[in-house]
């Protein structure tokens, strides 16, 4: 059966748009902090351009749910719902560290990730994924804000060699003394289009939800947001 889906992700500094046309995929990316709401939409418009579809033929719209920027998360959010509501689609949430892992598997084929964002206040948004052999990562229960040595003994309780994404291993050289066998991956933040294969993975298990009911994920409160200088 033909699919389309349609993915957004503003959790981090990058913005960006993907959309799956039964198999072939478009995308735009940028990096753009603090301009995720004026560049989202038209980004979602040149994707369906690019695939000759309209929102009206879209399946299912997959958005990052975070963790990541507690503003940009939302932003991700509330605009996948409007888009939702407006053509009568269900919704699916990807983690923003998940989305990363498949980006180190699109880029190396590698099935052990570690990814850690920084996420500002001396820690880290952190998970260990490994990939099994029916093609399902396995690890979403390791997400976590953690302070950068609390992931570093975390990890050094691992073994063998280990791919790592996201902004967390420039930020904090720490993680690097792990005795671990690290590879770069050269995915530092989510990309729309490494959503698609693990929102079309949800797609076929039926986990959608209505526009109503998606949800962000920050794992650190909003207290603690508010004490960041500027937000």
């Amino acid at each position: 059966m033909a699919i389309h889906i349609l993915a957004i992700d503003t959790a981090t500094e990058a913005c960006s748009v993907a959309l799956w046309r039964d198999g072939e995929i478009f995308t735009q990316f940028a990096v753009s902090p603090r301009e995720h709401t004026q560049k989202i939409l038209p980004m979602v418009e040149q994707c369906l351009i690019d695939a000759h579809l309209d929102l009206q033929h879209i399946d299912v719209l997959a958005f990052g749910r975070g963790p990541g920027s507690f503003t940009g998360v939302r932003i991700a959010v509330s605009i996948a719902q409007g888009l939702a509501f407006g053509a009568n689609l269900p919704m699916i949430g990807i983690s923003s560290l998940l989305t990363m892992a498949q980006g180190a598997y699109r880029q190396l084929g590698v099935k052990k990730v570690l990814v850690a964002i920084d996420a500002r206040m001396g820690e880290i948004y952190s998970a260990c994924y490994e990939l099994k052999p029916d093609g399902f990562w396995q690890g979403e229960g390791s997400e976590a804000v953690l302070k950068p040595e609390q992931f570093l003994a975390k990890i050094n309780g691992l073994s063998g060699q280990w791919a790592i994404a996201g902004t967390g291993w420039s930020a904090y050289p720490i993680l690097r003394t792990t005795n671990l066998n690290l590879l770069e991956s050269g995915i530092s933040l989510p990309d729309a289009q490494d959503m698609l294969q693990l929102a079309l993975q949800e797609w076929q298990k039926g986990k959608t939800v209505d526009a109503e009911e998606a949800q962000p994920v920050y794992l650190r409160n909003e207290v603690s947001w508010k004490k960041l200088p500027g937000r």
